[in-house]
């Protein structure tokens, strides 16, 4: 035989298994309707698991056993993937206590922000909220998360990710810690400069403090400078404050412009990130189940089993529904180690039916799915 009739022979199997395939959905309809009214998961894993060993056993040779498994694993996940549909289709769907809203309630509103005057989440919070905002600062993350939790605050402003630094892992951690949620986010342009008391001449500087994101993001000019000991402080403003309280010509600050003005201190050098267009992402956190009605972006977390492709499974939920995911990330789970839980976040809306199918999908097949907001 030619190439082409070879061809010609798999374009006819081809056909065949279309038409299987397509028989093989119209029987999942059926078994969706029924577990419908009969009140059955639409996921069965100990049912799947059995019926691979059978198709594993039903192939000639090891290659073939292993690759119609996963033709089947990724045959089943479609199935369930149209059961869930259906479901919502008869308005069996992912029960979601999330309130709507028209707009955020921010007059008169509480909010925290961690560090001191000066302080980027500062700044974040006045583009957001205004200059008039009625807010406080706090010592520590943890401290804004507690504020909200226990309505002493009705927002919190904490930074998330930076565009060069990354990810701020200890907020990733918090928002599983805490029953709070994301309903907005800020990003500001981030204008690191290096500051001492005036008077103060570079050549004599021996420490430098700032917070650590800040420190990453002028790694190469702090390390253009071997007599300079960096000093990670737990805020770049508390770190520009502590230059102005210690009044020493030896110290400096990595901060922003702004914290230079509130504290009297001198700019020695503007633009000393590593990275044109530095910015950080922060997110408006409060202790509501609440989301805007023009939200577009949804975050969630969850955990998986340990086990080869569980991570392909849960994402296929986000193809299948044509959904855009925008960020991946994962964070180590205390006490279980080398387990982890990833953060998620992808466009959407909890009102459209795609994003409620995706996460009912998502919820059936992971472990401790939370949803941190909608914004």
């Amino acid at each position: 035989m030619s190439l082409e009739e070879y061809r010609k022979e798999i374009d006819a199997i081809d056909k065949q298994i279309v038409e299987l395939y397509e028989k093989r959905m119209e029987v999942s309809d059926k078994v969706a309707l029924y577990k419908i009214e009969n009140h059955r998961n639409v996921y069965d894993p100990e049912r799947e698991a059995a019926k691979l060993d059978k198709i594993r056993d039903l192939a000639h040779n090891e290659f073939n056993a292993k690759g119609a498994a996963e033709l089947i694993l990724h045959i089943m996940s479609e199935s369930r993937k149209k059961q869930y549909a259906l479901l919502e289709e008869h308005n069996v769907g992912v029960r979601l206590p999330f309130i709507p809203v028209d707009s955020l309630d921010t007059k008169n509103a509480r909010v925290v922000f961690q560090g001191v005057n000066g302080a980027y989440s500062e700044a974040a919070m006045i583009q957001f909220f205004g200059e008039d905002v009625n807010a406080h600062p706090v010592d520590t993350f943890r401290d804004a998360m507690r504020s909200i939790d226990e309505g002493t605050a009705d927002f919190a402003v904490l930074p998330i990710e930076n565009s060069s630094a990354g990810i701020v892992s200890a907020n990733y951690d918090l928002l599983t810690e805490f029953e709070n949620y994301i309903v907005a986010e800020q990003v500001i342009e981030i204008d690191n400069c290096l500051m001492g008391v005036p008077g103060t001449d570079i050549a004599d500087i021996k420490t430098i403090y700032s917070h650590p994101q800040a420190l990453m993001q002028c790694a190469p000019f702090i390390e253009s400078n071997k007599q300079w000991r960096a000093i990670s402080f737990s805020n770049t403003a508390m770190a520009a404050k502590k230059i102005h309280d210690d009044n020493d010509k030896t110290q400096a600050a990595i901060a922003g412009s702004r914290a230079a003005d509130v504290y009297g201190l001198e700019i020695l050098k503007r633009d000393i990130n590593f990275s044109d267009g530095n910015s950080t992402r922060f997110i408006i956190v409060t202790n509501q189940k609440i989301f805007v009605k023009n939200a577009k972006k949804v975050s969630i977390c969850f955990e998986i089993e340990n086990k080869s492709g569980t991570l392909y499974s849960i994402l296929s939920h986000v193809i299948y529904n044509d959904l855009n995911m925008s960020k991946i990330e994962s964070r180590p789970i205390a006490n279980r180690p080398w387990h982890y839980r990833f953060f998620l976040d992808f466009e959407g809306n909890l009102s459209d039916a795609a994003v409620r199918n995706a996460l009912r999908g998502i919820r059936e097949e992971a472990r401790n799915l939370r949803i941190l907001g909608n914004y």
